[in-house]
């Protein structure tokens, strides 16, 4: 609980889980009381009558969103509660389901919830992300072993990738996060105008906002403290100008969203905005997507993550964004978080983000495109070129 929420003595913590992820949840119940939480509150959702209800419910009823789960979420976040989530269900869960009907209930959510979002993405709330298998995610990560032993195994990956294998976990992430740090304090220094990254199978050029601000784990955030809302991270991430992207990319790893595999995507912008797309797996899932919203013809994300990160090198598709996004660069389709800007403070409404080069939609889909010979040159204020990536990894040796 020192790192990822931070948990404050006295804090309620909100605990999001799977109905196969009882057992993890207690421990971290047990671990949170431990650390001085007031209360723990949890809610567990079944991913197989999530599947029932898309599968079976009436088209008109798929986009209805329980309104006292998105207002107690809000009033438990304006309460300084922090939000702790395990993840770690069925990559393949809505395999099959129209990606129409889990649209629709994405939609629905993402409406309800959108106040509380902004909240979190606005780091008004400590929140986090963490991970435990379930014997679906094992079977699919390790196919080829029994059961039990694929969840060992992708429990010890779990924690390796997590850097929580060690005599020393907490010492560890802050060794990391002070790492990370000095990568973000050296990207702001730089003044950077313009990315443009390179490779046999991507060619596009991303401006950034004037007021952008590279952001890393474990810095203040406007909740008051450090927190890291990712375990594992291995990025360093700004936002886009909304309409300075242009070029063409491909994907470099596949991609679970939403219980749906999207996998081979290839997608050009011009001015910012997604004027054609395709996928190899899973099209009809990354249209919806893209389809959501107008804010989700647009990017809302850039991170950089080297491939001789940890995840990376382990060699294993974990089919699960926390954990492969941090294998590799990505960019993300969709919202933009106000705290990478340097004025994040006088950004309160979605027309203050905006006017200020940000992204709003509904969604926020990560997809990788980084790879062992991407190259990423940045262009300064000045007009100079500096060296960010090269062959996939960081060009200047910088630690913390």
């Amino acid at each position: 609980m020192q790192v990822g929420v931070n948990l404050q003595p006295g804090q309620n913590v909100i605990l999001l889980a799977p109905a196969t992820q009882v057992g993890a949840a207690r421990a971290v119940a047990r671990a949170a009381y431990a650390a001085g939480a007031r209360n723990v509150r949890t809610l567990f959702n079944d991913e197989v009558i999530e599947r029932i209800g898309l599968e079976m419910a009436p088209e008109d009823a798929l986009g209805e969103f329980p309104k006292w789960l998105a207002d107690g979420l809000l009033q438990e976040a304006e309460g300084n509660a922090a939000l702790l989530s395990i993840i770690g269900g069925d990559p393949e869960n809505l395999k099959g389901v129209p990606p129409a009907r889990i649209t629709a209930a994405h939609r629905g959510a993402q409406q309800a919830l959108q106040p509380f979002t902004r909240l979190q993405m606005a780091h008004k709330v400590a929140w986090s992300l963490v991970a435990a298998p379930s014997p679906a995610w094992a079977h699919k990560v390790f196919p080829d072993l029994p059961e039990d032993e694929a969840v060992a195994k992708l429990w010890q990956a779990i924690l390796r990738t997590s850097r929580c294998d060690g005599p020393d976990p907490v010492g560890a992430w802050h060794q990391h996060i002070k790492n990370l740090q000095a990568r973000r304090n050296w990207l702001n220094s730089l003044g950077i105008r313009r990315l443009h990254y390179k490779s046999p199978v991507t060619d596009l050029t991303i401006e950034l906002p004037k007021t952008h601000q590279w952001v890393a784990s474990g810095q203040q955030r406007a909740v008051g403290y450090p927190t890291s809302p990712n375990i594992p991270t291995e990025e360093v991430f700004t936002l886009p100008e909304r309409t300075g992207v242009n070029g063409t990319l491909r994907s470099t790893r596949n991609l679970s969203y939403s219980g749906q595999i999207i996998d081979g995507i290839e997608i050009t912008f011009a001015m910012g905005r997604i004027v054609d797309f395709h996928a190899a797996q899973g099209e009809d899932a990354l249209r919806q997507v893209i389809e959501t919203d107008e804010g989700s013809h647009y990017l809302g994300e850039v991170a950089l993550v080297p491939v001789d990160s940890p995840i990376s090198e382990s060699g294993i598709l974990f089919y699960n964004t926390l954990f492969d996004e941090n294998a590799s660069c990505h960019l993300a389709i969709g919202a933009a978080y106000p705290t990478c800007l340097t004025d994040a403070a006088d950004v309160h409404s979605d027309e203050d983000l905006l006017a200020r080069g940000g992204n709003v939609s509904l969604t926020h889909m990560d997809f990788m495109i980084g790879s062992d010979d991407l190259d990423i040159t940045a262009e300064t204020a000045s007009g100079a070129e500096t060296p960010i990536f090269r062959a996939g990894r960081w060009a200047a040796p910088i630690e913390g």
